[in-house]
């Protein structure tokens, strides 16, 4: 009767737990997320069972043996067994092996730069962001976004993710693993939902006084027209984003509202991830990265033409630089000339 009420009022329990769990991890819409839950779960009960019978046994005996129960007497006639030594260390080595075998499976199989195997043609969103808000471009359809991710359901969409200014962590929890925006980097990410409906994302690195203000909808439209649909609204009431216009974007500023692009200039994104790189090493990497499958979309800028306004600032900077370093090194050189005739001398 005691395991009984003590079994119900366990199921009760976690149940209360679980009934906060709605948006979050637990409660996954896309098949990564899934795929993720699944592992949470099975790792987790693997673990409890070990977990368990040594809270069981810990009680237990605390309980039996307690102070001031005289008639039990507490005398055992072995010092050694080799039952409890193989119990002790078999269990063990067993869960850690299984948890190693699922741990190799599910770090290939959930790889977050491997792309979706799935029938429907995917989509590429560049994600970029700043303080405190992102920036969604779609350089397929030539549009912008900030704190606003629309996508159809039921097809992957490819995720290029960078930073702006600090590390930040891009993760929308239903649909499953998270990544990080690092400036001067690009990641990937690869997520599907498998259902239309309005998902919360968030940044889960810490990056600054308006962190808790950088959320985002991810929007997993019913079907491709709907999403075409929303497109043209964007397209319609969406201002350019040039140079100057994310620059102005680029200002910190907290709890954005949503915001659209209508076109966008050719190779932002790409503008974004190398603009702190050595103005020189920039300019080289514009002409041998057109190939790379990390920088897609850098062949669109092969007359450089759009480029040459960005740079132009920092390539004049850096040759100044260049023929101050020049006029040290001259300089120094001169110096240790004298010195080395004086020694002669």
């Amino acid at each position: 009767m005691f395991i009984r009420k003590l079994s119900k009022a366990a199921l009760a329990a976690i149940a209360l737990l679980l009934a906060g769990c709605e948006g979050g991890v637990l409660d996954p819409k896309g098949q990564v997320g899934m795929d993720e839950k699944h592992l949470i779960i099975v790792s987790t009960l693997l673990m409890l069972i070990v977990v368990i019978p040594v809270i069981f046994m810990t009680l237990y005996f605390a309980w039996k043996y307690r102070d001031g129960r005289d008639h039990e007497i507490y005398a055992p006639k072995w010092a050694h067994s080799k039952t409890i030594e193989i119990v002790v260390w078999l269990v063990p080595v067993i869960i850690v092996i299984i948890l190693g075998v699922i741990t190799w499976d599910s770090t290939h199989k959930l790889d977050p730069y491997k792309p979706l195997e799935h029938q429907a043609k995917p989509i590429t969103v560049q994600v970029v962001s700043l303080d405190w808000k992102w920036l969604f471009i779609y350089p397929e359809q030539g549009i912008a976004s900030v704190n606003e991710l629309a996508f159809p359901a039921n097809v992957p969409v490819n995720f290029k993710i960078t930073s702006d200014t600090a590390m930040n962590s891009f993760f929308i929890p239903q649909l499953g693993s998270q990544i990080y925006s690092m400036a001067g980097m690009a990641t990937k990410l690869h997520l599907i939902a498998n259902e239309p409906g309005t998902f919360e994302g968030i940044s889960a690195n810490y990056s600054g006084a308006g962190f808790a203000g950088m959320k985002f909808n991810a929007i997993a439209t019913p079907t491709a027209d709907d999403f075409d649909a929303w497109v043209a609204k964007v397209k319609q009431q969406g201002s350019p984003l040039n140079v100057e216009q994310y620059k102005q974007l680029a200002k910190k500023s907290e709890n954005n509202p949503v915001q659209y692009y209508g076109s966008v200039q050719q190779g932002m994104f790409n503008y974004i991830v190398m603009q702190y790189m050595h103005p020189d090493s920039n300019m080289k990497s514009m002409g041998s990265m057109s190939g790379m499958e990390d920088m897609e979309g850098m062949h669109d800028m092969g007359n450089m033409e759009d480029m040459k306004g960005m740079d132009h600032a920092q390539h004049m900077q850096h040759m100044q630089h260049m023929k101050d370093m020049d006029a040290d090194q001259t300089h120094s050189s001169t110096e240790q000339s004298s010195i080395a005739s004086g020694e002669a001398e």
